[in-house]
């Protein structure tokens, strides 16, 4: 029985990551864009992967994957995710610099490029707090790594939905939620609000 549900936990997982990019590889809507832009807007796919797989290492969800060897994956995986969001933030530039300036300063008419880089600074905020976490104290690193984690989540979703890109509809939604959930469960299994609650006393 152990056995037979970490087969269905993998390959729930293996189909919701894969489902979005092999839809977008099938695109026609990357026909006669620049080798580039196609690089950057599949970072941006393997972006939200990486948000899926986050909460389900920190966490312990995924089955044959001891905690110690979840956490360090997870302190890993944070570091290809911003590695994927630089490579999606300079692909598009390089594409198109107005637009990315325009999205930088907020200035953009598309609520979905702000949502992007709000999820980005959010990101880069949540790595930060994981580099200095020894010179925290257990209840600042929690709801600070928490807050920014959960801001990068909500807005990254947001962000993806509103794209009418190359991941589909269906297999982009079922990314999304997936990733919602997967936050909203170990945040929930963590017990993080005890940490805001400990940072008022």
């Amino acid at each position: 029985m152990r056995v037979a549900r970490g087969y269905l936990i993998w390959g729930g997982l293996t189909a919701v990551v894969l489902l979005p990019l092999l839809v977008a590889a099938q695109s026609p809507l990357l026909q006669w864009r620049q080798p580039i832009y196609i690089i950057a807007g599949f970072a941006g796919i393997a972006t939200m992967a990486t948000l899926l797989c986050q909460p389900l290492l920190v966490g312990g969800y995924l089955p044959g994957l001891t905690t110690r060897t979840g956490r360090r994956a997870h302190h890993v995986m944070g570091a290809v995710l911003v590695a994927m969001v630089v490579i999606h933030v300079a692909g598009l530039w390089v594409t198109s610099p107005p637009d990315m300036i325009d999205a930088l300063t907020f200035t953009a008419p598309t609520a979905f490029s702000a949502f992007g880089v709000i999820s980005m600074w959010m990101l880069f905020g949540a790595v930060a707090l994981s580099l200095v976490r020894r010179h925290l104290g257990v209840s600042a690193w929690r709801v600070g790594h928490a807050t920014c984690v959960s801001l990068a989540v909500i807005t990254a979703v947001a962000h993806a939905l509103l794209i009418e890109g190359t991941m589909g509809s269906w297999s982009k939604a079922a990314l999304c939620f997936s990733v919602i959930l997967a936050t909203a469960k170990v945040l929930t299994d963590l017990k993080v609000w005890r940490s805001f609650r400990s940072s008022k006393n």
